[in-house]
């Protein structure tokens, strides 16, 4: 699940990402950072992430975690997700490949005590 940069940009601190070596947990409602974008390289044949100053070639576990984080999943919903789709999803994995996200700023870990608005049932209709 680990991300393959090919171009580097420097950390800048907000305040819903964790600081490097931080603890995402499974309450976290990770989403992508305003300034990436998931894409389709078609020279590789991968699914990418875009930022500014560099570029991410995912594999398939990788792009398929990032395309649940949309803010309203919560870390412990996409382990969900992801187990009725494949036999083993190892938690452990998928929350350590997003603190490496978080780490670099691409993705940002909003928290689910602030997110109110309700349960976080039937949020996976975009």
């Amino acid at each position: 699940m680990d991300p393959h940069p090919t171009g580097t940009n420097p950390p800048s601190r907000t305040a819903t990402t964790p600081r490097p070596g931080a603890v995402v947990s499974g309450s976290d409602r990770p989403r992508l950072a305003r300034h990436v974008r998931l894409g389709f390289d078609r020279t590789r044949q991968r699914r990418i992430l875009l930022h500014p100053e560099a570029v991410v070639v995912l594999n398939d576990s990788g792009a398929a975690i990032l395309d649940l984080c949309d803010g309203r999943h919560t870390v412990a919903g996409i382990v969900s997700e992801l187990g009725a789709r494949y036999q083993r999803v190892p938690g452990d994995e998928v929350r350590q490949f997003l603190a490496r996200l978080a780490a670099r700023r691409y993705v940002e870990l909003g928290h689910a005590d602030t997110h109110t608005d309700g349960d976080g049932g039937g949020d996976t209709d975009g």
